[in-house]
């Protein structure tokens, strides 16, 4: 079994573990756009442009599926995506968890990158699944950029300002940004308010892993072997790692990983 993952950068390493849980044994191609990244500044048409491009140095190796391991390019560029490459390699979006977020009736959060934030698709899935429920779209500048490049200053301040934007009474969030997931607990952490219930922290690598196994008819066997192999593509190039990768669990979670020194 191979799984291929894109993104511009390493917010993909969320749902790339999440498959290494699933499936140990399952050989992964992690597809990267360093000359391009982020992509949540760009336009839709570039961000679908760049995304095809990193779509179709992925599906060179023959992937059994391919994950879109970025919020902006699944809002921009999933169709443009699937039309290209299905139905010979299946391709599963990332979709903010605003459904079960909402389903829990309490007031949520969604954090997302400011190009996400209020975009017509994220409005859609908030009108389609929170109905009554009461939704704050939070935009979190700069934190992508700040995970990308483990910059521990700038995502306390972008934590901070996140924070400041989010109502008091939100018990519930939703992280709308794949780079986000890898600061789960920290986020959870700075949100948290005294005397207030704990936070309820969604979000989407696990749900999207376990999709892609599904749309190949592939059972989670997360005792198999772990004798699945890794190959990092840099704008169609096979290289290493970006060294920030170490700075997550998720990255040293992966035990074949070559890291840029």
């Amino acid at each position: 079994m191979k799984i291929a993952l894109m993104d511009s950068g390493i917010g993909l390493l969320a749902a790339t573990a999440a498959v290494r849980r699933l499936r140990p044994d399952a050989d992964l191609v992690l597809s990267f756009d360093p000359e391009g990244m982020p992509w949540g500044p760009r336009t839709p048409e570039d961000v679908t442009a760049r995304a095809l491009d990193v779509a179709e140095a992925a599906a060179q190796h023959a992937p059994d599926a391919l994950i879109v391991g970025c919020n902006t390019a699944t809002v921009n560029s999933l169709p443009a995506l699937r039309a290209r490459l299905e139905p010979g390699i299946p391709v599963v979006g990332t979709v903010p968890a605003i459904k079960p977020a909402a389903a829990l009736g309490a007031p949520v959060a969604i954090w997302a990158t400011p190009a996400t934030t209020g975009s017509a698709y994220q409005r859609g899935l908030i009108r389609d699944f929170a109905g009554g429920v009461s939704v704050a779209e939070v935009p979190c500048w700069g934190l992508a950029e700040a995970v990308e490049h483990a910059d521990e200053a700038a995502i306390d301040a972008a934590i901070t300002a996140a924070v400041a934007l989010t109502p008091d009474d939100v018990t519930t969030l939703v992280l709308g940004c794949t780079h986000y997931e890898l600061l789960a607990e920290r986020i959870r952490a700075a949100l948290q308010r005294p005397g207030r219930p704990p936070i309820v922290l969604h979000a989407s690598a696990d749900a999207v892993a376990a999709q892609a196994l599904r749309r190949i008819g592939a059972a989670p066997a997360p005792d198999a072997p772990a004798t699945g192999g890794l190959t990092v593509l840099l704008n169609g190039r096979e290289g290493v790692l970006p060294d920030a990768a170490l700075a997550y669990a998720e990255g040293r979670a992966l035990p074949m990983a070559t890291v840029a020194s």
